[in-house]
């Protein structure tokens, strides 16, 4: 699952597809409210202390993250930032295609992928998960479709536009195999949601597929051009990666200390209501890494 930013509602408002392409350098300090936890601050890995560790997001998916000018904002920056603070990081986010994530952090080029990323089995393989949000995948249309949705079949018949890499893609792909030959399901895959959607708007495409909270802001600040179809279907969570090395699960394990910092502290609470978000919101119970709870 991956995750219209004001960037992206822009383009497809105006018409015009095109990535950003930004990086802003923040320090953990910047973070509202978090504060420096020692305890939590001694699971970093000493390889990673005192250097500027590089996060890859894809800043293309408001509220979790977009482009506001050169600026990445969002509930998943915010809270990126307090982790840094928490653990006495510095972070630098770097603005990058979603498919390549994964393949930068196997490389060596990020210690951290923040994007909305969801915890499955077959990602876990690549790289380590922090479990710290839950959502569901979303379905929307033009205001004038007369789609439906109570579930992956009801794409049979429609073009489908999606993301590159994210489990929209996945599950659509998966479901076309199962569609009758007279109600072929075409899914359309783009390098960025800005693509995906302008789909949806041109008509190139019959809805578009993506995960909820951003399906409802797509269609919240769409004036009246998008409507929800249907209701979120496969909750599941949203997992912060870092490389599977020795190095990577230490600086997993530190991450997920301080999420059950910022969430004892009322950080995490205050960062999600900010943004809209607070029904994905999940207790300290659940910050789990690779799906076990430590």
């Amino acid at each position: 699952m991956q995750r219209i930013s004001r960037v992206r509602l822009a383009l497809v408002t105006t018409g015009v597809a095109s990535l950003v392409l930004a990086s802003s350098v923040v320090a953990g300090a910047s973070a509202k409210g978090a504060a420096y936890n020692a305890a939590d601050a001694k699971a970093v890995p000493a390889i990673y202390k005192g250097k500027t560790l590089q996060v890859a997001t894809d800043a293309t998916y408001a509220p979790d993250e977009s482009m506001k000018g050169n600026t990445m904002v969002g509930f998943n920056v915010d809270l990126m930032k307090a982790i840094g603070t928490t653990l006495g990081l510095k972070i630098n986010e770097n603005n990058v295609t979603f498919s390549g994530i994964i393949l930068g952090i196997q490389a060596g080029k990020y210690q951290i992928g923040n994007s909305s990323f969801t915890d499955n089995k077959s990602r876990e393989k690549q790289v380590n998960f922090v479990d710290y949000f839950q959502a569901g995948e979303g379905v929307y249309a033009k205001s004038s479709s007369k789609a439906t949705f109570t579930g992956l079949k009801s794409f049979c018949g429609m073009k489908v536009a999606v993301e590159t890499g994210t489990v929209e893609q996945t599950d659509a792909q998966s479901t076309a195999k199962t569609c009758p030959s007279g109600k072929k399901l075409t899914v359309l895959s783009f390098a960025t949601q800005t693509e995906a959607n302008l789909a949806v708007t041109s008509g190139q495409a019959t809805v578009g597929f993506l995960d909820s909270q951003i399906a409802g802001y797509v269609v919240s600040t769409s004036g009246g051009k998008f409507k929800l179809v249907g209701s979120a279907v496969n909750v599941a969570p949203y997992g912060i990666a870092t490389p599977k090395t020795t190095a990577g699960r230490g600086l997993a394990v530190a991450i997920q200390k301080a999420l059950k910092t910022l969430i004892a502290n009322g950080v995490y609470g205050q960062i999600l209501a900010k943004w809209g978000v607070s029904s994905g919101g999940i207790p300290a119970g659940q910050i789990r890494l690779n799906g076990a709870l430590s």
